[in-house]
């Protein structure tokens, strides 16, 4: 029985890896058209290059409408509470990104009542710091999304082929994770057998020698 559970050791260790690179962090763009009186998520995800070190972050979203020709800033999200700082967006926009941590890889935030005056760029801003066990290091990323409000919600070919892609992803991922489970078995039950074979070789070399013996103490008697 114990070596039936150390057979199992390795497959448990490929799913922990399969399972942990499944839940890692994925930048998707955000969508573009938004319909007017609805609700609308800008999308803005900045993974961290290494996911093992300690971080934190904050993101600050600013806009420029189509008649602008500066960035406002809007809003801000620091030590896990956010503040909107335009009036024109005064309690429609919610946090919508990473919950419950100052580790923020997912900054997006929602639009309530989307109005056509939304139409514009808007630009989303990552300020991380990394702690590292001597030294700290500090990065940024910038995004934009250009968005357009509609009267009506139309699906575009860019929008088609966003949900293709992430069903095919979803499959690829779920047939890669068959062909490690196969492959850890195989590895196991070739292992499982080089080992029997090798107890079975041990104990008939064992038996011969005991059989040699005792047909040698026979003789001399």
């Amino acid at each position: 029985m114990s070596a039936v559970r150390l057979l199992w050791v390795p497959v448990l260790l490929c799913l922990t890896h399969a399972w942990l690179c499944h839940g890692a962090c994925v930048e998707v763009d955000s969508d573009t058209e938004a319909v007017a009186g609805e609700g609308f998520k800008l999308g803005c995800i900045s993974c961290k290059m290494r996911g093992e070190v300690p971080a934190s972050a904050t993101v600050d979203w600013w806009f420029k409408a189509t008649d602008e020709s500066e960035f406002t800033h809007i809003y801000s999200y620091a030590d896990m509470s956010s503040y909107i700082l335009d009036d024109r967006f005064d309690e429609r926009l919610a946090w919508n990104g990473s919950k419950k941590t100052d580790d923020v890889q997912d900054g997006s935030i929602y639009i309530l009542n989307v109005t056509f005056n939304d139409t514009g760029i808007y630009r989303c801003y990552f300020d991380r710091m990394l702690y590292f066990p001597y030294y700290q290091s500090r990065s940024n990323t910038t995004k934009f999304i250009t968005l357009t409000v509609v009267g009506h919600a139309t699906r575009g070919m860019a929008s088609i082929l966003s949900e293709v892609m992430m069903y095919v992803s979803i499959i690829g991922l779920q047939l890669w994770l068959l062909v490690e489970m196969v492959y850890c078995y195989r590895k196991i039950a070739a292992a499982g057998e080089e080992a029997l074979r090798e107890s079975e070789a041990e104990y008939l070399a064992i038996t011969s020698e005991s059989k040699d013996n005792c047909t040698g103490v026979a003789v001399a008697e």
